[in-house]
C-alpha cells in the first residue's frame, strides 16, 4: 500500500513538473509590430515644399502576441525612427512632423522593440521585432492634380493648433500659414485648439460648432479656400 502510495504521489509529482515546463515553454512573446497609419503623404504639388513645414499626424504601434494570441497598443513602448529625416522626424511618442525640407516617396518611419525575455522571464537572446510604415511628400510643380487646397493663417498673440480632418494632419501656429490638399468636393473639418482664447474664424466659416467656435466644417470643399484661425 505504501508503495503504491508513494508511486501515485511520484505520478503526480512528474505531471506537474511536465504541465510547469510546458506553460513556461508558451509565455506570452511578441511576433510582430503594426504601424497606423500604414502611409501618410504631406503637401501637394501645388504647395510649396517650406508650406509643410510642422505639419504632423499621430502614429499608433500595435503589438501582436501568441500564447495566447492578443493585439496591445504599445506606442509608448517602441522606440521610433525616420530613415529620411530632411523629410519627416518622429518623436518618442510616434507623432511623425513634417521638415519642410524635402520631398520624395517611400521614406519609412519604424517601431521597434527589443525584447530580452518573454512575460515569463524566459530568455528570448535580444530579439529584435519591428514594423514599419511610409511617408511621402509632395514635390511641388504647380499642378493641382485634381485637388483642392484649404490654407489656414495663423494670426493673434497667442499660440494653438489646427487639425485638419479627414487626414489627421495637424497644424501648429508656429507655421504662421499651413496648406493641405484634398480631392475636389472631400467634405472637411476643422478643429482649433488652444491654451489660450480662440478668437475665431474669418472670412465666416461656412458651419462653426463645439465650444467657443473651435469647429469650422466645409461640407464640400470644390475650390482652393482660404482662412484665418485667430489665438489670443
Amino acid at each position: 500500500m505504501k508503495v503504491f502510495l508513494f508511486r501515485s504521489v511520484a505520478a503526480v509529482t512528474i505531471l506537474a513538473f511536465f504541465i510547469f515546463e510546458l506553460s513556461c515553454a508558451h509565455d506570452q512573446q511578441l511576433v510582430s509590430v503594426q504601424v497606423q497609419p500604414t502611409n501618410i503623404t504631406f503637401g501637394d504639388p501645388n504647395i510649396p515644399v517650406s508650406f509643410d513645414r510642422g505639419l504632423a499626424v499621430q502614429l499608433r504601434a500595435l503589438g501582436h502576441y501568441i500564447h495566447p494570441p492578443v493585439t496591445k497598443d504599445i506606442t509608448d513602448q517602441v522606440t521610433w525612427g525616420s530613415d529620411s529625416t530632411q523629410m519627416v522626424t518622429v518623436n518618442s511618442t510616434g507623432l511623425i512632423t513634417a521638415t519642410g525640407n524635402a520631398c520624395g516617396t517611400g521614406a519609412l518611419v519604424s517601431a521597434t522593440v527589443q525584447t530580452n525575455s518573454s512575460t515569463g522571464g524566459r530568455s528570448s537572446s535580444g530579439a529584435i521585432v519591428t514594423g514599419n510604415m511610409t511617408v511621402n511628400v509632395d514635390c511641388f510643380t504647380g499642378t493641382g492634380n485634381g485637388n483642392a487646397v484649404l490654407t489656414v493663417t495663423f494670426l493673434g498673440s497667442g499660440t494653438g493648433t489646427v487639425t485638419f480632418q479627414p487626414t489627421g494632419i495637424i497644424c501648429p501656429s508656429s507655421n504662421t500659414t499651413c496648406a493641405v490638399s484634398f480631392p475636389v468636393g472631400t467634405a472637411v473639418t476643422l478643429t482649433a485648439a488652444t491654451g489660450g482664447v480662440f478668437s475665431g474664424w474669418s472670412p465666416n466659416c461656412p458651419a462653426i460648432s463645439g465650444p467657443n467656435g473651435t469647429v469650422c466644417t466645409i461640407n464640400s470643399l470644390t475650390t482652393n479656400l482660404a482662412l484665418t484661425a485667430t489665438f489670443n
